[in-house]
């Protein structure tokens, strides 16, 4: 699944990515990946991720943005 946040004011790209990561876990089989673009480094989602035992790997991307793989 991949999520696009970029243009979005905080709190909502941490809000709709922690909604995707609710629905992620519904019924998907273990590996399952979500990927979002941020037109920042989401530095509170990366706590947040980590209380909820999901581990993540950030790339700056050419553009300026950054794209974010969370997994377990």
């Amino acid at each position: 699944m991949i999520l696009d946040n970029r243009g979005l004011e905080p709190p909502q790209p941490m809000m709709r990515t922690l909604a995707a990561l609710e629905n992620l876990g519904e019924g998907e089989g273990e590996g399952e990946v979500l990927t979002i673009i941020n037109d920042r480094r989401p530095m509170f989602l990366y706590e947040q991720l980590e209380e909820l035992g999901y581990k993540q790997r950030t790339e700056p991307q050419n553009d300026g943005s950054f794209k974010i793989v969370i997994f377990r």
